[in-house]
């Protein structure tokens, strides 16, 4: 099998030449361009690419230029952004115009690599997914109707592995029962109302339900300890965010997904943990989840207090926007109409509805 070509393309030799280095160390083969236009000229030139690496500002041509562009002729190449400006609008707006995602400038050698490899799995399974779909053409009706209930069942057996999985953690922290149909259900509709993609939405929302899936691995004694825990025993409860993102990396649906789990007791300014990532280091659905987590912590009953109002989190919320939320996620979160969250938490409730793929169809209907 030929190696994969990744076209590098950043104004900045010195960026090109490591960038290069780190991918040719994995075994890819790297062309490296100085601009949009001259990568534009290679694309076009009939050479085979599979992935390109742009820097978003330069001259020319910059890098939404030569997304545009590239996505335009090549829809199922994947590009990978890359940006020294810091500001959650610019890497949206990569996002919207088709990039498959995006690096902040300095990034590490690992961060570059986890991303190429997505972006390369993301675009196997596309070309997959069309091939497959242009060989259905071929198939005759009665074997459409076949294909056709035979999708309906894989995409039920994914909803009933993650019903699964929440209800082996309700039966072990009785706490988290309803949280994360709910937390689910609210971090859906921020995203949405951020106008991300859904296969972006889809990967947040498993990451949202399965946030607290690591804690089947904490110690009862620990989890279900009525009085406070001791130093030793938060360290231990803590380990809980790096549990459920080795249960669910190797699982290829949730691999994607595991990253917020991985992150999601991250905080804005750095003080979270396990890793200690500040500002847009966390990922996206992660600071969005957190947001969200809050809203429904405070707003439920708990045994140590009632819940509190819509109102009494908003201003929670708000006061801790730049330490422990982004700044921008909580601004779209009190600029959302109240009557969103009251619907959300009272379709949750009703009885006989799928757990995860109901909160992902909920929040869709309530917030388009």
């Amino acid at each position: 099998m030929p190696a994969e070509r990744i076209l590098v393309v950043d104004d900045e030799e010195a960026i090109r030449e490591i960038v290069t280095s780190m991918l040719h160390s994995q075994g890819y083969q790297c062309r490296q361009a100085a601009s949009g236009l001259e990568a534009l000229a290679l694309l076009n030139s009939g050479e085979r690419f599979d992935l390109v690496l742009s820097d978003l500002m330069m001259a020319d041509m910059d890098g939404i230029g030569l997304l545009e562009r590239t996505k335009e002729k090549y829809p199922e190449m994947p590009v990978v952004m890359v940006t020294a400006v810091h500001d959650i609008s610019v890497a949206l707006a990569a996002i919207r115009n088709g990039a498959y995602d995006y690096l902040l400038k300095p990034f590490e050698r690992e961060q570059l690599l986890a991303t190429v490899r997505r972006a390369l799995e993301n675009r196997r399974l596309k070309l997959e997914n069309r091939t497959y779909q242009a060989n259905l053409e071929s198939l005759v009706a009665a074997r459409t109707e076949q294909l056709r209930a035979a999708i309906v069942g894989l995409e039920r057996s994914y909803d009933i592995t993650l019903e699964a999985l929440g209800d082996a953690l309700d039966l072990k922290d009785a706490e988290t029962e309803g949280h994360s149909k709910r937390v689910t259900a609210f971090t859906i509709a921020m995203a949405r109302a951020m106008h991300l993609p859904d296969e972006h939405i889809r990967v947040i929302a498993r990451g949202a339900f399965l946030h607290d899936i690591g804690k089947m691995a904490i110690p009862d004694a620990i989890l279900r300890k009525p009085g406070a825990l001791t130093p030793d025993e938060v360290l231990i409860m803590r380990e809980h965010c790096y549990h459920g993102y080795q249960m669910l990396r190797k699982i290829p649906f949730l691999a994607e997904a595991s990253d917020i789990v991985y992150s999601h007791q991250e905080k804005w300014d750095g003080s979270g943990y396990p890793r200690g990532l500040k500002g847009e280091q966390i990922p996206l659905g992660s600071r969005i989840f957190s947001v969200a987590d809050t809203l429904d912590a405070i707003t439920s009953d708990r045994p140590y207090r009632p819940s509190q109002t819509l109102q009494a989190a908003k201003i929670e919320i708000e006061k801790y926007s730049g330490r422990q939320f982004d700044p921008v996620v909580v601004e779209l979160f009190l600029s959302m109409p109240d009557q969103i969250w009251d619907d959300l938490r009272g379709e949750i409730e009703k009885k006989n509805n799928p757990i995860y793929k109901f909160g992902y169809s909920a929040a869709a209907s309530l917030t388009t």
